[in-house]
């Protein structure tokens, strides 16, 4: 895959002495919602003093969850099982139309088991080999953009599926078969729009995708899945989630310690401070006051409209603080995630994918994104307006 050039910021000069600010900008750019995270949760700590109410802020279940389900999926990447997985799904079909049509469900559905941001790091390159291999570039931004809306759309069905989900189900502790019945009418309409774009914008043209043969250790494959399943099982409540802080580090420790490096620490990282950022506006009279009347007027759209701004996690994390209406609230920041580029991190993580491999086309890539989202947005949104 493809990496990102660094961008060099200036050089200052003191004397003899050259301060580079090169890594804080690297840093600053590839973790730049870490930053407004941490920059936000400073800014109301001014406001709210630390106390010792600030450990209540916390929902460490939800972290413990993420932090398993990272880990695994982590493991299971480097032994290249999702790549070899889905390799062998697109080879079975022989046009453009139905390729980028499996690369878009492969996207949906590896949402739904590893979460949105590892199914687009999963199979976004894989989406750039079939379609530069077989000579048929004309359609990368459009499988990327697919891709971006089925990674958002296809998560909101698990309580594992997006982040926002997973901090959701654990904090009103909803019940498995009420959240799945919640989103299930907005999955269904997203997979049927999903499909109508793909079947209306791609040509049944003919397509060859050259054979790559890739070998998965059979005795890792097994004890991965294992380790899977026993972290699906703690977000499903059916084992104490402390446990997952000593069984799944214990194991990989002795298989694949690249997999406990890998983890996506920056994305935990991100989540402590929206806990703080949340909770220290939760403390604020005028804040609470206004966003529980918002709330309470129609919690779906304000959900839909924060996402635009502050993207969907940090939306559900602050806004879980204003109300009890759930469903409308995990309705609000699924459908949320598309619509602008920051509405959710899945997002920019595809944008970047896109523009290293398309350096001089990211304002067209913007525009064809915005239509999509937004006619995306659109639907969904007065869909469950008018339903909920």
């Amino acid at each position: 895959m493809a990496h990102s050039p660094v961008l060099h910021a200036p050089r200052f000069h003191r004397g003899h002495h050259h301060i580079s600010v090169d890594p804080v900008w690297a840093f600053f750019k590839k973790n730049t919602v870490l930053c407004v995270a941490a920059f936000a949760a400073f800014l109301t700590s001014m406001a709210v003093p630390v106390d010792a109410e600030y450990w209540g802020y916390f929902d460490f279940k939800t972290l413990t969850c993420l932090f398993c389900v990272l880990a695994v999926v982590c493991a299971l990447k480097n032994i290249r099982f999702f790549y070899t997985l889905a390799q062998k799904i697109v080879k079975c079909f022989k046009t453009a139309r139905l390729s980028v049509l499996a690369l878009v469900y492969i996207t949906f559905i590896g949402s739904m088991l590893i979460a949105n941001d590892m199914a687009l790091l999963t199979f976004l390159p894989l989406g750039y080999f079939v379609l530069h291999s077989t000579g048929k570039e004309k359609y990368m931004s459009f499988t990327f953009i697919m891709q971006n809306i089925a990674a958002n759309l296809g998560g909101m069905l698990t309580p594992f599926g997006n982040p926002q989900n997973l901090y959701l189900y654990t904090k009103f502790s909803i019940p498995t078969g009420e959240f799945m019945g919640i989103m299930a009418l907005p999955f269904v309409l997203a997979v049927a729009l999903i499909t109508l774009c793909c079947l209306v914008f791609v040509k049944p043209e003919p397509l060859m995708v050259k054979d790559s043969e890739t070998k998965l250790p059979p005795a890792r494959t097994i004890v991965y899945l294992l380790l899977f399943l026993y972290a699906i099982a703690i977000v499903f409540r059916g084992i104490p989630y402390w446990t997952g802080l000593i069984v799944i580090p214990v194991a990989l420790f002795f298989l694949d310690r690249k997999a406990l490096r890998d983890v996506d620490y920056p994305l935990l990282l991100t989540f402590v401070f929206f806990f703080i950022f949340a909770g220290n506006m939760a403390r604020m009279d005028g804040v609470r006051r206004l966003l529980s009347s918002l709330m309470e007027k129609n919690a779906l759209l304000v959900s839909v409209l924060s996402c635009q701004g502050i993207s969907n996690v940090p939306s559900a994390i602050l806004l879980s603080q204003f109300t009890e209406n759930y469903p409308a609230l995990l309705v609000g920041v699924n459908i949320g995630g598309t619509g602008t580029l920051i509405a959710s991190l899945a997002s920019l993580i595809t944008f970047r994918e896109y523009v290293n491999h398309n350096p001089t086309k990211s304002a067209s890539y913007v525009k064809e994104f915005s239509l999509f989202n937004f006619s995306f947005l659109a639907i969904l949104t007065v869909t469950m307006l008018l339903v909920m």
